[in-house]
């Protein structure tokens, strides 16, 4: 497996994003054509491209949605206990001051640096690509949906 890093971090869910979309998409064009050259039936045309239309973006957000929510809350919790294993402390103490998009960037680094990145994070007000880019030693996550 390759090894990953900032620039390959970013997964793709092969069956949606280079089938089920790109499909979509054609169809979208088909009805929209249809639409366009067909005078007496423009209508129909008209609701099927948004029939496309509406069950793309509702299959995207639902996908989107329950994946996400749940690897989000999983990685919260790792990062919990990699904190709480390295300090002896709750990191509820100070994950207030954290937000979720920048304790997801930090589930990347190593434990050598995970204290030093939370602590910049706080004061520094890093965002969560500013995070990424500065990890030295990335953990890859190759489980993400």
């Amino acid at each position: 497996m390759k090894t990953q890093n900032y620039k390959n971090h970013i997964r793709f869910y092969k069956p949606h994003h280079f089938v089920f979309y790109p499909v979509a998409i054609i169809l979208f064009c088909i009805s929209m054509h249809e639409a366009l050259k067909n005078n007496d039936q423009t209508l129909l045309w008209l609701m099927i491209s948004a029939l496309i239309v509406l069950i793309g973006s509702l299959s995207f957000m639902l996908r989107q949605h329950y994946a996400l929510g749940n690897q989000d809350r999983i990685a919260r919790l790792e990062v919990r206990f990699r904190y709480y294993r390295l300090t002896q402390k709750n990191f509820e103490n100070i994950e207030h001051q954290l937000s979720l998009s920048q304790i997801l960037a930090l589930r990347f680094s190593s434990d050598e640096e995970l204290i030093e990145l939370i602590d910049r994070s706080i004061n520094e007000n890093l965002s969560s690509n500013d995070i990424k880019k500065l990890i030295k030693n990335w953990v890859p996550d190759y489980m993400r949906a």
